[in-house]
């Protein structure tokens, strides 16, 4: 039997969208952008994800520019890759500040082994988008900042998160990164496919980095009560 492991590298390595995109906006594959991505991934979902455990899924909105998009991890920057995971990444360090909160929270956990043992990163759309911004520069784009956008990918996502479920995932609790629009997004999605028994939204980790980083704990504390109140 193929471990968690294999079966999330062979996704990531499969991961291609093919259809429309409305103009100005940019398809963010890192797997097929970059040759080194799928040996970083191998070394990461070997060494934390090399067994059948079954594990609560945790879903973002989609992968951004400094985090997964450079890593091909959700929610890790390269500093965090380096530092948190032991995984040496050779370019230029990046920063993301949804990265900085996840480790302080998987610390608080008890450290990435433990946590990686009982959860799952991934993101509603597991692909990232961008579009143009300042002087020719590229920023991040969410899948639900354009209408056009959201209705194209949307058999992109659903197929997506089924192939992601045989992973050897819980189905009776599912988190959400973000309380607002990606929470209702997958909650109306799930009230269709039925995906899972339930959904937990969690404040996103970049609104509470920009906005409310002087609760930072307290955020952490209502992260860690909602995750240990799942069976493992």
């Amino acid at each position: 039997m193929a471990t968690f492991a294999e079966k999330m590298i062979s996704f990531c390595r499969e991961l291609d969208y093919k259809g429309s995109l409305p103009p100005g906006i940019s398809i963010m594959n890192p797997f097929r952008d970059n040759d080194k991505i799928i040996d970083i991934i191998t070394q990461f979902y070997n060494k934390f994800y090399y067994d059948n455990r079954i594990r609560h899924l945790i879903l973002g909105i989609n992968p951004g520019r400094n985090g997964a998009g450079v890593t091909g991890i959700p929610f890790t920057d390269t500093k965090r890759l380096r530092e948190r995971c032991g995984i040496v990444f050779q370019g230029s360090e990046t920063y993301e500040t949804s990265s900085v909160f996840v480790y302080e929270m998987i610390e608080k956990y008890g450290g990435p082994e433990k946590f990686y043992s009982d959860f799952y990163f991934s993101s509603v759309c597991p692909l990232g988008f961008t579009s143009a911004g300042k002087k020719s520069s590229r920023i991040n784009y969410n899948y639900y900042d354009n209408k056009k956008l959201t209705e194209s990918v949307l058999g992109f996502i659903v197929d997506s998160i089924k192939r992601q479920l045989e992973f050897g995932i819980s189905r009776d609790v599912c988190f959400c990164f973000g309380t607002g629009k990606n929470f209702k997004f997958l909650s109306d999605l799930n009230s269709k496919y039925h995906f899972f028994e339930k959904i937990i939204p969690l404040e996103h980790p970049r609104y509470i980095m920009q906005y409310q980083m002087k609760h930072m704990k307290s955020f952490i504390d209502d992260y860690l009560e909602k995750l240990h109140s799942v069976q493992i």
